[in-house]
């Protein structure tokens, strides 16, 4: 690959005659959901995530996918849940992962039904959560934040 600075950033170009393609390695859409289930935010640990490590339900946004359903088919894919999109939550850029997350709060119904990728979850009262410096928890701060008169 050759690199060339391009809107101030170096760019990767492909190194061959007449080519010409640029590669921007630009952010991956992930959908996020804040599942509200039964009055209770459930957070959820991956397989192979370290013990006590929890998050919001995650996945990436599939061609042809709007967001809302993408973050409906994440839920319903990794909790077995079916849900309602109450409110965009915002976007939030995860550099360290090169993602652009799209965060919901929704509402799900059902009883759950552990998917491939979750390990565990836990279900924690609203005035009980706390978020977490980066990712998700962004929009776990603001979802708070909105919550709180």
């Amino acid at each position: 690959m050759i690199l060339r600075e391009e809107a101030g950033r170096p760019r990767q170009l492909c190194p061959a005659e007449g080519c010409g393609h640029v590669f921007y390695d630009n952010p991956l859409p992930v959908v996020a959901a804040l599942v509200e289930l039964e009055g209770q935010v459930v957070l959820a640990r991956g397989r192979g995530w370290p013990a006590g490590m929890f998050g919001l339900i995650t996945g990436f946004l599939e061609r042809d996918e709007g967001p809302e359903q993408g973050v409906l088919r994440e839920l319903k894919e990794e909790l077995g849940l079916e849900g309602r999109v109450v409110s965009l939550i915002g976007v939030y850029p995860f550099a360290m992962r090169n993602e652009l997350i799209v965060a919901y709060h929704v509402e799900a119904r059902g009883e759950v039904a552990l998917g491939d990728e979750i390990e565990e979850i836990k279900r924690i009262p609203p005035n009980k959560l706390r978020p977490w410096p980066m990712g998700t928890g962004l929009a776990v701060a603001d979802w708070i934040a909105r919550r709180t008169p």
